[in-house]
């Protein structure tokens, strides 16, 4: 050993020894020794890697020099946020809101499966959605034609699916009569579709599943996730407009009102502008509809010519109004929600900072094993996230297990099982993605033109084609955000001799846009969880109702508000979920309690905080009780694993600047990046999940949730520790003064302790 790696490791032992001594302290107190057994294995490892110990056995190929370079190249981490600043404040779109009239009953499906028995009320709804299966042809020409898309129905409501009312205050007789008019059509459809189920009061002896053709079984299993349109919601519907118009009279507006089926209606003013999204960034016009919530209040007593030409106080005062009126159960302003990567380390942050001194170990490791399945990706190694959890070769101190996983279970996922990634879409020339059997139709959710940066609103196109918001700030891209979330999902082929593994080999990935230009507005975002889940169509050429083919059976969202959950938000999750899908949320990146961010301080969803490769909490991971588990994220600073390479995540995303892994030279374009973030951390959650579907197919939601939970690890103090100079307000760990608790919350994913099929009789 060289006196250079000599000092480099006593001065490694010696940051250890403060850690250490606390656990001695700790492990006193609880009367055991594992703690300290285990500080001691972590420290030795990290001893090793400081000291450039190796563990790699260079006997083994290196299968990143028998593949081609463009299969193998990786791109260093971008900057990709919205002004090159941490946000501290939400955007959200100026004179636009999410409203629910009051005493509207919870959306009912038209079927209900329960315990494997089928209840339905008209079996010709089998065949009229049975009749659905056969594919529209193709248009020629059709610029969409080449990307995945949902089949649709065509039906002649010249108003359209969700009806949309013009209100002019100037015009008051006028606007009533549209009222009514869109009020006719959804009695219309109310008449017309099938009357859901009762749920307590079943007139209909219950059929079972298995005596059902399979055709009809997965036509009984998508009608028993749709809603339809009650005459209560019509009426409240109406009634709520007459109040909405004339608030719109107070301040001299016109709006344009769209109507859901399940009750919610989005309200956008004409002429939304101008305003500005920064002050300091008010460069670009296309955004002059956005704006940061600086906490503005509305003044009643104010002048109203005063109110009406600030479209900040004006979006405040018709907010407060509508809450007032006692109307509506809910009106939230248009957030805008961002995707949860983190922003670049800045230039002289140190990229081999060996994260020591804070992790006191990651629970109970599994006993060892032989590996057997190792997927033939020639970046594997790379990817420590999806290792088994522990020291030692081809292990990592933050892995999550999935390779145990894929090993002990005989399985590595099927494409019967559905994960929806609510996001910016997907990169469909991606070549590990182009033609992927794991890729299932999508669509785009993204109402705005000035937002959707593809020339166009809403349509069956999910590609990504980039969410760039200010050009003029230096080092912004475009972040393929949605691309990078699903490959660690499984999107991709793995096992294909190139680029990247992902969690669940086989599994059926629904990609749907709701995030573009700058962001993804709230009214997008809780539209494209419920089309996820099956729940509500969207709107195609001609008015033609779109349903998603393949509901999700677990909808992840990689995406951020700081904000507590908005009721519109939490709506549309408690209605997805009472329906069958389980929501993953990412607990988001501010470092402050996750109980002030959506959607992962939500209600019924399992937020995911994240963790780096010796399994802490990131510096940058939001904490608290609300967070359920903590699952690989990165961090980009640290380089603990000791691969000369920093400790993201590795997925898929077409990125420029790139350099070759095996020579260390420049590559123009490359399709694979690392990228830190709870937006990472999230879909390991998402992946875990459809592995244990895929599983146990006939399992309910509550139950493979529960074996998620209580197969993960258990978290110590130090795991959840930071500089207490970086978390205000938080505990100090006894023997380490400097190193605050933060309150995790929930347990570490290891997917290795989910008890083997021979051992369980198969169950849970």
């Amino acid at each position: 050993m060289s006196n250079q790696t000599f000092r480099a490791a006593r001065t490694a032992r010696n940051a250890l020894g403060g850690a250490l001594a606390s656990l001695l302290f700790l492990a006193a107190c609880d009367q055991t020794g594992e703690r300290v057994d285990r500080a001691r294995e972590i420290a030795d490892a990290s001893v090793r890697q400081i000291s450039g110990e190796t563990i790699v056995d260079h006997s083994v190929p290196d299968p990143l020099k028998s593949v081609p370079v463009e299969a193998r190249a990786i791109a260093q981490p971008i900057l990709s946020d919205l002004t090159g600043e941490e946000t501290v404040r939400p955007a959200f779109a100026v004179l636009s809101f999410v409203a629910k009239p009051s005493d509207i009953p919870p959306a009912e499906a038209m079927a209900e499966i329960e315990d494997g028995d089928l209840y339905l009320e008209d079996e010709a709804v089998l065949e009229s959605v049975m009749a659905e299966e056969m594919p529209a042809p193709a248009e020629s020409g059709d610029a969409a034609a080449t990307a995945p898309s949902s089949r649709s129905i065509r039906v002649f409501r010249p108003e359209g699916i969700s009806p949309k009312i013009r209100l002019d205050p100037m015009a008051r007789e006028k606007s009533m009569q549209q009222i009514e008019q869109a009020t006719r059509a959804l009695e219309k459809v109310a008449e017309e579709e099938p009357a859901p189920v009762a749920r307590k009061t079943r007139s209909l002896a219950p059929r079972s599943l298995e005596s059902v053709p399979m055709e009809k079984q997965v036509a009984a299993r998508k009608i028993a996730r749709r809603s339809v349109i009650s005459r209560d919601a019509v009426v409240a519907q109406r009634d709520a407009n007459a109040v909405m118009l004339d608030t719109l009279a107070k301040y001299k507006m016109n709006a344009e009102v769209t109507l859901s089926r399940e009750g919610q209606m989005v309200v956008q003013v004409d002429g939304a502008g101008p305003t500005y999204f920064r002050p300091e960034d008010a460069t670009n016009p296309d955004l002059a509809f956005l704006a940061i919530d600086m906490g503005q209040k509305c003044d009643s007593t104010a002048d109203v010519d005063a109110i009406t030409a600030d479209p900040i106080l004006a979006t405040e005062c018709i907010v407060q109004d509508l809450r007032e009126s006692g109307q509506f159960e809910y009106v939230d302003k248009d957030f805008i929600f961002e995707n949860q990567f983190v922003r670049r380390p800045k230039p002289d942050t140190p990229t081999t900072t060996p994260g020591v001194g804070t992790t006191p170990g990651t629970g109970t490791t599994p006993p060892p094993q032989t590996v057997t399945i190792t997927p033939n990706d020639p970046l594997w190694d790379f990817q420590w996230n999806f290792k088994p959890n522990g020291t030692g070769t081809g292990k990592s101190l933050g892995g999550a297990g999935f390779q145990d996983f894929w090993s002990k279970q005989g399985t590595q996922g099927s494409r019967e099982i559905v994960v929806a990634v609510v996001d910016t879409g997907l990169q469909m020339d991606h070549p590990d993605i182009a033609g992927s059997a794991n890729i299932a139709p999508g669509w785009d959710m993204v109402s705005d033109p000035r937002m959707g940066n593809d020339g166009d609103g809403r349509d069956s196109d999910p590609n990504d084609p980039g969410d760039l918001c200010n050009p003029a700030v230096p080092g912004a891209a475009d972040s393929f955000h949605g691309t990078h979330v699903a490959g660690t999902i499984g999107v991709a082929a793995t096992n294909n001799g190139a680029g990247v593994a992902g969690g669940a080999w086989n599994v059926k990935i629904v990609p749907v846009r709701a995030l573009g230009k700058c962001g993804g507005r709230l009214s997008d975002i809780i539209e494209a969880i419920r089309w996820a889940a099956g729940l509500v169509p969207a709107e195609g050429p001609d008015n033609s109702e779109v349903w998603n083919d393949n509901p999700a059976d677990i909808i992840n969202l990689s995406i951020g508000l700081f904000e507590y959950c908005p009721p519109s938000l939490q709506d549309a999750i408690d209605t997805v979920t009472e329906r069958g899908a389980i929501v993953v949320a990412a607990a988001g990146n501010a470092r402050i309690d996750t109980a002030y961010y959506a959607p992962g301080g939500c209600d019924n969803v399992i937020s995911v905080a994240a963790g780096n490769a010796l399994g802490e909490i990131a510096s940058y991971s939001n904490f608290g009780a609300n967070v359920s588990l903590l699952a690989p994220g990165g961090e980009l600073s640290h380089d603990d694993d000791n691969d000369s390479r920093p400790d993201g995540i590795l997925s898929t995303k077409k990125s420029t600047n790139c350099f070759d892994p095996v020579n260390g030279s420049g590559v123009a374009e490359c399709f694979y990046s690392y990228e830190q973030g709870t937006s990472m951390a999230a879909p390991h959650v998402s992946a875990a999940l459809a592995l244990l579907k895929a599983r146990d197919p006939d399992a309910t939601p509550d139950e493979i949730r529960a074996t998620l939970l209580s197969a993960s690890d258990p978290r110590t103090e130090l795991q959840c520790a930071g500089l207490c100079s970086a978390y205000p307000n938080t505990t100090p760990i006894p023997g380490s003064p400097d190193m605050c608790m933060r309150p995790c919350g929930g347990k570490m994913l290891n997917l290795a302790n989910v008890p083997e099929p021979s051992s369980d009789g198969g169950g849970d």
